[in-house]
């Protein structure tokens, strides 16, 4: 059976939650069949799908439609969809229509959006309008020209009694995770205290109530930068490159296709298309 919110909420403060970023239906089953709890079809498709700089270039077209892929492939797993980058920020009413739209195209069972108090009344409205939400503070990729780069939120004082009062606000709006990106770990603990939603931690340390990767980086799916919260568990890109390099080396020689790649064809169909060749 799929996981539920409840089935969620109910882990706050007692087993971690898992939760990996997929954009395809194929890595949607892969992690589903693993057994993740949660799966994050995150705007961060910008950078590792269709090679933009950064994700302010993501439509909520390009969500719906790798949001649909995602969704057919997660059985099991509970499926959240970002919100891009001006599809809530102009007004309420176009957040819940754009949040309405994206669930409503992709069988999703959440939808993530950026910022704290300052889009607070959008988180309220899309809950109340049946929607659940997954908060994101912290760093938030999509403001990243106002905060001059990607660097970790909530060192000075200042920025974290702000992040506080960001947590606090999409907790009371009704959001049942909350995201903590580049947190410092005691800050994202002291956070998951106080809230009623999950904490779910990306670069904020281990004691939130879940983790998030994006699964290119946690594969090791290319050689480029890699952020110090993540984990190589595996290195696809060495794996990828040696193969297609095989593959190149082989066809320049003839050794692929082998035999045992080969359709066979009676000689005696060879012999008689010959002569009918041969006569014409």
């Amino acid at each position: 059976m799929r996981t539920s919110i409840f089935d969620l909420l109910d882990r706050k403060g007692k087993l971690p939650v898992s939760m990996l970023t997929a954009y395809d239906f194929h890595t949607a089953a892969t992690i589903d069949e693993a057994g993740i709890d949660m799966i994050l079809v995150g705007d961060s498709l910008g950078n590792v799908m269709l090679g933009y700089e950064n994700t302010l270039a993501v439509t909520v077209d390009d969500m719906i439609h790798h949001g649909k892929a995602v969704c057919r492939g997660a059985k099991n797993a509970f499926v959240v969809i970002d919100m891009p980058f001006m599809s809530y920020q102009t007004s309420v009413e176009d957040a819940v229509r754009n949040a309405g739209r994206i669930m409503k195209e992709t069988n999703c069972q959440a939808v993530k959006l950026e910022g704290g108090v300052e889009y607070a009344d959008r988180i309220k409205a899309i809950v109340q309008a049946g929607i659940p939400v997954v908060a994101h503070i912290g760093l938030t990729p999509q403001s990243v020209n106002a905060m001059g780069g990607y660097k970790v939120q909530g060192r000075s004082l200042e920025q974290a009694k702000k992040l506080l009062l960001d947590a606090q606000a999409v907790d009371e709006a009704g959001a049942f995770a909350i995201t903590l990106e580049c947190v410092p770990a005691a800050l994202a603990k002291m956070i998951t205290y106080q809230t009623k939603a999950l904490t779910i931690g990306i670069g904020a340390g281990n004691g939130c109530d879940g983790q998030v990767l994006v699964y290119q980086d946690m594969l090791g799916y290319n050689d480029g930068f890699i952020p110090k919260f993540v984990k190589k568990y595996a290195d696809l890109h060495s794996i990828m490159l040696d193969a297609f390099k095989q593959y190149k080396q082989e066809c320049e020689q003839r050794s692929f296709p082998a035999e045992s790649q080969t359709y066979a064809i009676g000689d005696d169909v060879m012999q008689e298309l010959f002569e009918v060749e041969v006569r014409r």
